[in-house]
């Protein structure tokens, strides 16, 4: 097989392709959508495949992944790769093209703003899909380098790499930190005792205090994320926030992905009321077989009355319904004191063509200064 470095398949190489692949395996067809319609045409494909995928967090589901195309992506740089077999979608890659260091890169869609990056496969047909995936990637020319950021342990990307023809290279990416626990009684087995009794003490506080929690209906989602990232900006008032949450694209994203999500149980916005007051409210992305709290918004002075990381973690628990609970990327001290459990998600970088080395070095390069700043003792400490 030719090193990815040498492909430059055209409009022929892919018929070439999708031929021999008839000729060896009836049933299988394969191919790269780039017409800016594709995914609603897959729309009903792309949901049923997520459901049959175990692995798949809801930053993979199309309802996260069509509301942000609407509002970030940019005409003529869809990329969806699709596997089929009998007809049925059996492995999707929904990308889209960037450049970054001068390159041509596929990146998957929705990942500035996912926490978890990958792609779809049917774990029925999953060592079958995998290649025939690689092979329709390879085949679809005007690209280097393949950069999925953020790969969890166990995910649907490392079976494709498995069966890269190419080069890949593996650089360590952010951690997320986790409390697999069904419930906030098994987050407070895991403190040392005395720690342990001051919380439980905070978690009467609230309930003395009658601050409830409200699950939003999905069909009041739209306003109540709004409201979110209204709380969500009062609460950094003064101090540096993400410059994007307070962006109306992503407002309109996080609405309308929120929304989608909710009516299959794939998301949850909670409320708390104190006195009949929005105090605070978080969202909850539930999926197969994880739960991230993605984020949340509080007025500044409730934290004078009331621990509001507790009283969130519990509510979050609850929502994810025994699958345990992401608290996402970032080591922020807030989350440490819960002693939760470190998982490293990886970058994976998938080569085509003789430039991709040198955009993986910069990549690699770039995420050691990081992790050095990081690891660095600020002066003043």
């Amino acid at each position: 097989m030719r090193a990815p470095g040498r492909v430059r398949p055209g409009r022929a190489t892919v018929t070439a392709t999708r031929a021999r692949e008839r000729r060896e395996a009836p049933g299988w067809t394969a191919e790269v959508r780039r017409d800016d319609a594709a995914l609603t045409a897959l729309a009903a494909d792309l949901r049923d495949l997520y459901r049959r995928c175990p692995a798949a967090t809801p930053f993979q589901a199309y309802e996260w992944i069509r509301p942000w195309w609407d509002e970030y992506g940019t005409p003529g740089r869809l990329r969806l790769a699709t596997v089929r077999r009998g007809g049925r979608l059996v492995a999707a890659a929904p990308l889209a093209l960037v450049r970054r260091a001068g390159l041509p890169v596929l990146v998957p869609l929705a990942a500035p703003q996912s926490d978890v990056t990958d792609l779809l496969l049917d774990p029925a047909h999953a060592d079958a899909a995998a290649p025939r995936l690689a092979r329709a990637l390879l085949a679809d020319p005007g690209w280097s380098a393949l950069d999925l950021p953020e790969v969890r342990p166990g995910a649907a990307a490392h079976r494709l790499a498995r069966h890269w023809p190419g080069r890949a290279w593996r650089t360590p990416s952010s951690i997320c930190l986790e409390l697999p626990d069904a419930d906030v009684s098994g987050v407070l087995a895991r403190l040392p005792g005395r720690a342990a009794g001051k919380t439980r003490a905070r978690l009467r506080k609230i309930d003395r205090r009658g601050v409830t929690v409200r699950p939003v209906p999905a069909a009041e989602v739209p306003g109540a994320v709004r409201e979110l990232l209204d709380l969500h900006v009062r609460q950094w008032h003064g101090r540096p926030v993400n410059p994007e949450h307070t962006r109306d694209r992503f407002r309109r994203h996080l609405a309308a992905a929120a929304h989608g999500l909710a009516r299959d149980g794939g998301a949850a916005v909670l409320q708390y009321h104190w006195d009949d007051r929005l105090v605070a409210a978080d969202l909850v992305l539930i999926g197969h077989r994880f739960a991230g709290a993605y984020l949340y918004g509080a007025l500044p002075e409730l934290r004078d009355h009331v621990d509001v990381g507790l009283m969130l973690l519990r509510e979050a628990l609850t929502a994810a319904d025994g699958r345990g609970l992401s608290l996402l990327r970032g080591e922020e001290s807030y989350k440490l004191k819960w002693r939760p459990d470190p998982v490293r998600n990886e970058r994976l970088i998938l080569a085509r063509t003789r430039t991709a080395p040198a955009y993986a070095a910069l990549a690699r390069t770039r995420a050691a200064l990081a992790a050095h700043r990081h690891d660095t003792p600020h002066p003043d400490a």
